[in-house]
């Protein structure tokens, strides 16, 4: 199979809806650093969330260190937990839902390219995390997926379909050493 002779100098971005107007974003991007700084209450995260247009559940905690793109594309449950380092790259809609734990330096990526497109235009796709689930730390899930309630992601998991229910998702496991 082959593919087309990149051109990224013609990257348009066609069809990719930021959202928000350029003030908005511009706003955001002024305050997300201080959104991040360790010094500022859990609380406070969540209040920045919701003014910036983010749906944010009661009892929500936000670790610091935690990048959020574009928080009028997040939706998060009741009593959910992102812990620190986690990235939520949500150029298209994140939803997490409630009980769940997104752990130590996660990566949600909604955000991708087209390998048949000569500008590498984007392939964005939303992700929907279900309620009760436990996405353990610096895992990773890819953009167009969706992760059942009560599924587990191992430690170092990179999730690129769907997930159903329950399930339990591990990385493989060297065994190097034994013997």
């Amino acid at each position: 199979m082959t593919h087309p002779q990149l051109t990224l100098g013609e990257f348009t971005g066609a069809g990719y809806d930021k959202g928000r107007p350029a003030p908005v974003q511009i706003a955001w991007l002024a305050v997300a650093p201080v959104f991040r700084a360790w010094f500022v209450p859990a609380r406070m995260r969540v209040a920045i969330l919701r003014l910036f247009g983010a749906q944010i559940g009661e009892a929500v905690l936000i670790r610091h260190n935690v990048k959020i793109h574009w928080p009028w594309k997040l939706s998060i449950g009741d009593n959910t937990w992102v812990g620190e380092g986690a990235w939520i790259l949500n150029l298209e809609p994140v939803s997490i839902g409630s009980n769940s734990c997104v752990s130590q330096d996660v990566f949600l990526c909604a955000g991708s390219h087209s390998r048949k497109s000569r500008t590498f235009e984007f392939d964005n796709g939303p992700i929907v995390v279900g309620d009760g689930v436990w996405i353990a730390a610096r895992s990773t899930v890819l953009r167009g997926t969706s992760i059942g309630d009560h599924a587990v992601i191992g430690a170092n998991c990179l999730v690129i379909s769907d997930v159903p229910a329950s399930a339990i998702v591990r990385a493989p496991v060297s065994e190097i050493g034994r013997g």
